[in-house]
């Protein structure tokens, strides 16, 4: 089975129906046929909290965090052998990428899976990993 790894962007999309929206929503019903197996780093959870939490609130923050835990997507965290931190800090000072966006493509690298997004940032990951692009 496929892995894919979500961004932020990618889930943001999703919820504020923007354009790649409904290429999002197909993903999420692929993985609960079965077809692949949908991922998101911790980091990029946090991320899209923090930004909800900013521009709405933290109550907005809270519903979203249910809504995400209710799709078929697993959240996967840093880890205790830092191997997802190492290869996000190689992206970091290696490349012209925010440092949340370091963990997406790291995890990516990691589990050797495809990266969905629309966020043109990581344009500069594109000779280490494999970038699914969402319209924007």
């Amino acid at each position: 089975m496929a892995t894919k790894v979500l961004d932020s962007w990618a889930i943001m999309a999703f919820f504020e129906d923007e354009p790649a929206a409904d290429a999002v929503e197909r993903l999420l019903q692929q993985a609960v046929e079965g077809k692949h197996r949908l991922l998101l780093c911790a980091v990029n959870w946090g991320e899209i909290y923090y930004a909800t939490m900013r521009a709405v609130s933290p109550e907005a923050a809270e519903q979203k965090a249910r809504e995400i835990a209710s799709l078929p997507i697993e959240i996967v965290g840093v880890g205790e052998d830092l191997a997802l931190a190492r290869q996000a800090a190689i992206f970091k000072a290696t490349k012209r990428i925010a440092y949340a966006d370091c963990f997406a493509a790291a995890l990516a690298k990691l589990r050797n899976a495809e990266l969905v997004t629309g966020d043109p940032e990581f344009k500069e990951v594109g000779d280490e990993v494999t970038v699914s692009w969402l319209a924007s």
